[in-house]
């Protein structure tokens, strides 16, 4: 029996997500190795696998709605099997119910045993036919309406309920089941944005500019970024535009020292050292030897060569740096909860209850990343959540204990469509349903004495 390699890829995925808590984005590049170098098929398995993640809470509402056995009684195998054939049955335009149906049926022939491939193909059918007639929650239970509608968790939407309300939450939340554009960043330390879109098309690669910035060019169809030509000779590497705002509002100059105290995977600091046009320093600073090494591969291949790299917890004070810094970047830890579009499954494992904990490590950071601030120097702090616990919060509840610091205007650095009423006052939270970029908060704070 010939097994569909993308679906059966797709499957083992789900599988690992699902049942070994492995992170969805680790598990894709992990099982797409064994397809090896067919675009279509790794690129269909990624669109299975990703898709059944971010719609899991409203396809196993679905199960325990048709299925003869409940959905805790299942082997994980034949329930995910299920999930992925409910994804495409309601998710996908372009595959047929008659492919989705025998493909898995097929699966469940190899991961379970006749009797199973009987019963996915029975609760397979049975929600086809009944697909215009799926009994969700009424709209007026507003928290589990939103909750399977979207597939979120329902502690995840009253929180956001009780923060923003019912029309911005809707909008968050199915802003955040969109397909994000695909960002990179140009390398202008070896060349520029039209000639970077020309080379990338003379490849076969569809790319116009970014939505915002100058330095941002989006690929329609992406595929193998790696093995591009332009990439390996480190014309561009992958970033979102609001990640590339932090940088661009640290404001760093040619000749500075500037600080990354979080850095990896490098993003950041590479776009801090092609801003500062590769003269001064970088330091660029992680808790992990493995991630160092992606920075210095990532550095040596867009030719940024003043970034050092160095082996440092950020919650530990560096008396050797204090007040030396001209630019200090914190890019905190956090939830995760801006880049939900990326990584649908944070939105499952993102445990609120431990929030308290990563605020405390999130100031800690911050009050010893401060220290290293040169009087008339800037720190910016962010996050890619849109939790303002770990955000506004934060920064003023610093602010309020150091009073050599303010909050610094950034208004004049910021694209036209990005500009808030809070980018004077020296901070912006963005938002995917109201920027269409990641979740995402930047301040600027400036050291007085």
């Amino acid at each position: 029996m010939a097994i569909d390699v993308a679906r059966e890829t797709a499957l083992k995925i789900l599988y690992d997500v699902n049942e070994n808590a492995a992170y969805s984005n680790i598990s894709v590049n992990k099982y797409l190795e064994s397809i090896g170098p067919r675009e279509l098929d790794r690129a269909f398995a990624t669109e299975l696998a990703y898709g059944t993640v971010k719609w899991l809470i409203e396809i196993d509402y679905i199960i325990d709605r048709y299925s003869s056995v409940r959905l805790k009684k299942l082997s994980p195998w034949i329930k995910n099997i299920l999930r992925l054939g409910i994804y495409q049955l309601l998710h996908t335009d372009r595959i047929p119910v008659s492919a989705a149906v025998n493909t898995s049926v097929d699966l469940a022939k190899r991961y379970g045993h006749q009797a199973s491939s009987r019963f996915v193909n029975a609760v397979l059918r049975n929600i086809d036919r009944n697909r215009q007639d799926i009994p969700y929650p009424k709209r007026e239970d507003v928290t589990k309406y939103l909750s399977i509608t979207y597939s979120y968790p329902e502690d995840l939407v009253s929180r956001w309920l009780k923060l923003f309300g019912a029309e911005f939450t809707e909008a968050l939340l199915k802003s955040n089941n969109e397909v994000p554009d695909f960002n990179v960043r140009v390398n202008t330390l070896k060349t520029n944005r039209q000639d970077l879109i020309e080379a990338l098309k003379q490849k076969g690669c569809q790319a116009r500019e970014g939505n915002n910035l100058e330095e941002a060019v989006v690929l329609e169809n992406p595929s193998s970024i790696a093995k591009l030509d332009a990439f390996q000779e480190g014309y561009f590497t992958v970033q979102d535009e609001s990640s590339m705002l932090s940088s661009i509002i640290l404001e760093p100059v040619e000749g500075q020292l500037a600080v990354d105290v979080c850095s990896a995977p490098g993003g950041k600091s590479t776009h801090i050292a092609q801003l500062m046009k590769n003269k001064g320093t970088v330091l660029a600073r992680d808790i992990h030897p493995h991630k160092l090494k992606l920075i210095e591969q990532t550095a040596a291949r867009l030719g940024t060569d003043i970034i050092k790299t160095e082996l440092y917890d950020a919650a530990r004070f560096d008396e050797t740096l204090a007040g030396k810094a001209d630019r200090v970047l914190v890019d905190a830890p956090c939830t995760g909860l801006g880049i939900i579009r990326k990584k649908p499954d944070i939105k499952y494992s993102a445990n609120l209850s431990q929030q308290k904990e990563i605020v405390e490590l999130q100031r800690k950071v911050l009050y010893n990343a401060a220290k290293y601030v040169k009087p008339g120097g800037y720190l910016v702090y962010s996050t890619c959540t849109i939790q303002p616990e770990e955000n506004l919060d934060n920064v003023r509840a610093f602010l309020a204990e150091n009073r050599e610091y303010n909050l610094a205007g950034f208004e004049k650095l910021l694209p036209g469509k990005l500009r808030t009423d809070t980018a004077p006052e020296g901070y912006i939270q963005l938002y995917p349903n109201v920027n269409q970029t990641d979740g995402f908060f930047i301040s600027k704070i400036i050291r007085n004495s």
